[in-house]
């Protein structure tokens, strides 16, 4: 019998390989950054020398303020690939003073765009900078040096000669730990091998690495299901949980923190797990989870899903579906969808209550139960 669902196993992924477009849209979720403004510009200590004056009083002007650096929300992106290959970002210090009291020129900001949905991190205290999730948002995360006084600033009734002047400010240097939570309308959670990754594949355009040991996704995939008309959902696969999640085991935190921002949860569940263990089990594990993290995720809509029910025989189907449904405590108006990636049963179900779910919808008439 195990050699048979194994078979089967192997079937289905080969399967599925055909049912999207194969777009990868893996997220590089974490990047850190170093960052140093400009330094500001020195102010000078000059005097007028011109013929017709003999003795020119103070000249030197200001110097300029260093170019701050800002990150700025970018509704456009979606990854922080771009600082792990580009981790340094300098801004220009500003010009020194001038004689005829010129003042030096302010520097340009250094604007970095991130994408909505990036918490900001020092990295040496683990402070809190900023959560951005405004398209436009700007964060100034090191202030640009103030440009220093030229000795005409000093000058005074009493004091008509000051060769005084002050250097520019300080340049502030720092590194920043960029966290990016999905923003995603739908997070698919379910212990390692539910059939979460293939499940992506089949309803959305993006193709996942598939395998049969844990952790086969260790970054979150983000997939859209194209529905009817102009409907769409956004879909994150978030790597497999497994006990002890919400303590930190088996990266457990980085998985959990991007289901915090997705709009419901789809819980899948293998029917017919083959090593051995009870889907109800599993169940509670991942609810046990999800509760110990945050109690306000697991207060989340959740849909729960089983998936492979091509690897049980067609006679036992309905019921062991029922058997797990009534374990669970789902009833009418929770159903479970019954699915299958490999064959495509319960596919458009699934999407319809997850849209429906998603929006505070009914579902279609055709999808109630």
């Amino acid at each position: 019998m195990n050699s048979l669902c194994a078979a089967r196993e192997s079937v289905r992924r080969l399967l599925l390989r055909s049912l999207a477009e194969k777009l990868p849209l893996m997220l590089v979720d974490e990047a850190i950054i170093h960052v140093r403004s400009g330094a500001g510009g020195n102010g000078v200590s000059l005097f007028r020398r011109e013929k017709s004056i003999q003795k020119g009083g103070p000249d030197g002007g200001d110097g300029g303020r260093g170019g701050h650096v800002i990150l700025i929300g970018d509704s456009h992106l979606d990854t922080l690939i771009e600082y792990q290959h580009r981790p340094h970002h300098f801004a220009k210090d500003g010009e020194h003073g001038s004689r005829k009291r010129s003042h030096g020129a302010d520097a340009p900001d250094l604007f970095l765009k991130v994408p909505l949905g990036s918490v900001l991190r020092d990295l040496e205290s683990d402070e809190l900078v900023a959560d951005v999730v405004e398209d436009g948002q700007q964060v100034i995360v090191a202030t640009g040096g103030k440009g220093g006084w030229g000795n005409d600033r000093f000058k005074t009734a009493t004091h008509q000669a000051p060769t005084e002047c002050t250097p520019g400010g300080d340049c502030i240097e720092r590194s920043l730990r960029i966290e990016l939570k999905l923003i995603a309308d739908i997070g698919f959670v379910g212990l390692p091998n539910a059939g979460k990754s293939t499940l992506l594949c089949a309803t959305s355009r993006a193709h996942a690495k598939i395998g049969a040991y844990p952790f086969t996704t260790r970054k979150p995939q983000l997939g859209i299901a194209e529905l009817s008309g102009d409907r769409r959902i956004v879909l994150a696969d978030i790597p497999g949980l497994i006990e002890g999640a919400s303590e930190g085991a088996g990266l457990g935190h980085d998985f959990l923190r991007h289901i915090e921002r997705t709009k419901a949860i789809v819980h899948v569940l293998d029917i017919a797990p083959l090593d051995g263990s009870k889907p109800i089990d599993n169940y509670r594990t991942i609810r046990a989870e999800l509760h110990a993290f945050s109690p306000a995720l697991a207060e989340k809509h959740e849909l729960v899903v089983f998936s492979k029910i091509d690897l049980v025989p067609e006679g036992e189907r309905a019921k062991r579906v029922k058997r797990l449904a009534t374990e669970i405590g789902l009833n009418k108006d929770d159903s479970p969808v019954v699915i299958s990636a490999a064959t495509g049963e319960g596919m458009r179900e699934l999407l319809e209550r997850a849209y429906a779910m998603v929006k505070g919808e009914r579902p279609p008439e055709e999808w109630r139960r």
